[in-house]
């Protein structure tokens, strides 16, 4: 595959020629002690030369020895949140007479550059695309936000302890569609060597006038996801994990973890691929008006599985299972893919060190049979 060198010194040119071409820059940003992904203006909005320290349940930014851009794993949020936004107003209804009127809410979708994207959040955004643009549903509201978008994801060479890519098949390197795909090299001329993946990015390459990667430089870049690879070191086994999850529903460990998880929705919360959602109506106090409202939900609050009568699951070990049997067994009947790209996030952000690869390899396991009394 041809690339192209970008010097450092030429990043916000890139982020200019995206601008330019009317899209507002969603990359990597330093928010209230977390690396976030929001609007970004120029390179000196990326959190040069930090990176993440991460482990079940602790999440921390420290300095880097260099001045990376890009030299972290993922912090809190993904890009989902740019597409299945957190909260939203679906429409008004005003009172005229007798009569109702409707008014849907406008949705004026922005042209989106994702800058950074990594290969997991990727994976994520694809499953996604799946679930809110499938062929048994599909999200005008989510399909207008991603109409437009441009992608130029970053090939991972920083994970982190909490991350499990590898066993997803996710990543580190970013597989497509991507328009660029950047590679940061720190050693010596710190630089990133460039590919394109459609015409937009062919486009953008000419434009900037790049020359010609050279061939060290595109070995060196080409080692730079296989030596991040060799770094992960949490697995998840999820050959027959479908299966082996669906055969025993009353495991005793899904006890155990309820004695720890709080149910604070955090997992799901930053998860950048569950999409429970809540519908809520608001009416004004004079009764001439209401309003629609849809916003993020999660399967661990007790409202989630309410019918009439109760909730279908009042435990918070009822909870757990449900979450952790539809992202790595039922999502496959549904979507047809696992529910998990391997982020690791609901590892770190777990205020109590809940780990999925580690409960699932528990549940996972066949139990001991019980001695005869």
């Amino acid at each position: 595959m041809d690339a192209w060198l970008l010097p450092r010194s030429r990043i916000g040119e890139l982020m200019s020629a995206l601008r330019a071409r009317g899209y507002d820059v969603i990359g990597p940003t330093l928010r209230e002690g977390a690396i976030t992904y929001d609007s970004v203006e120029s390179d000196t909005d990326l959190p040069v030369g930090l990176t993440d320290e991460q482990a079940p349940g602790r999440y921390r930014i420290v300095e880097r020895d260099d001045r990376a851009l890009f030299g972290f794993a993922v912090g809190p949020t993904s890009f989902k949140r740019q597409f299945h936004v957190p909260e939203e107003r679906l429409y008004r209804v005003h009172r005229e007479g007798k009569s109702l009127r409707f008014t849907p809410e406008p949705l004026a979708p922005r042209k989106l550059a994702l800058l950074g994207a990594r290969g997991c959040d990727l994976a994520a955004l694809r499953i996604q695309d799946r679930v809110f643009e499938g062929d048994r549903f599909h999200d005008e509201r989510y399909a207008a936000r991603r109409s437009d978008v441009i992608v130029v994801a970053v090939h991972c060479g920083s994970p982190s302890a909490s991350c499990f890519c590898t066993s997803m098949g996710t990543g580190p390197r970013a597989d497509g569609p991507w328009d660029l795909a950047l590679t940061e090299l720190t050693t010596g001329e710190h630089r990133f060597i460039v590919e394109t993946g459609s015409a937009i990015g062919v486009t953008l390459v000419r434009e900037l006038g790049l020359a010609a990667a050279s061939v060290i430089d595109r070995v060196h870049a080409a080692k730079v996801p296989i030596v991040a690879a060799g770094r992960i070191t949490r697995r998840l086994e999820s050959v027959g994990l479908p299966e082996k999850l669906a055969r025993d529903l009353d495991h005793p460990r899904y006890a155990e973890v309820a004695q720890r998880c709080l149910a604070c929705t955090n997992c799901t919360q930053v998860c950048p691929t569950c999409f429970c959602n809540t519908i809520e109506d608001f009416t004004e106090l004079d009764g001439t008006g209401a309003e629609r409202r849809r916003r993020w939900d999660s399967c661990f609050t007790p409202d989630s599985s309410y019918i009439h009568g109760g909730p279908v699951r009042p435990s918070t070990r009822a909870r757990y299972r449900q979450w952790i049997t539809h992202k790595l067994s039922t999502w496959h009947q549904q979507f047809g893919s696992s529910g998990c790209v391997g982020c690791g996030r609901c590892i770190t952000w777990c205020p109590t060190g809940i780990d999925i690869t580690e409960e699932a390899a528990h549940i996972a396991s066949a139990r001991k049979p019980e001695k005869a009394s």
